[in-house]
């Protein structure tokens, strides 16, 4: 038969690993998903900055970089890139 105190503590200890890998991978989904979110919003606002500043001759390149820029700073990252896009190129 197994011993009872080794069978316990080894049974706790795989219980505790199992839950800290859990717990890691939900907060990785929240972030990931958060992320996703932020990208689309960011690809949207681009969207409509761009038909709508395309009667003023604004033009910001739809991309991974923009969009995170746009998305995670909001409006700050738009006209941040406006003032890049314009100004220093």
């Amino acid at each position: 038969m197994l011993n009872q105190p080794i069978f316990v503590v080894s049974f706790l200890i795989g219980l505790i690993l199992l839950l800290l890998v859990k717990g890691g991978m939900e907060k990785m989904f929240r972030v990931i998903g958060n992320l996703t979110i932020k990208l689309i919003i960011g690809a949207l606002l681009l969207f409509f900055i761009n038909i709508f500043g395309a009667q003023f001759g604004l033009h910001i390149p739809i991309n991974v970089p923009t969009t995170l820029i746009s998305g995670v700073l909001g409006i700050p990252g738009i006209v941040g890139l406006l003032i890049i896009s314009n100004v220093v190129l």
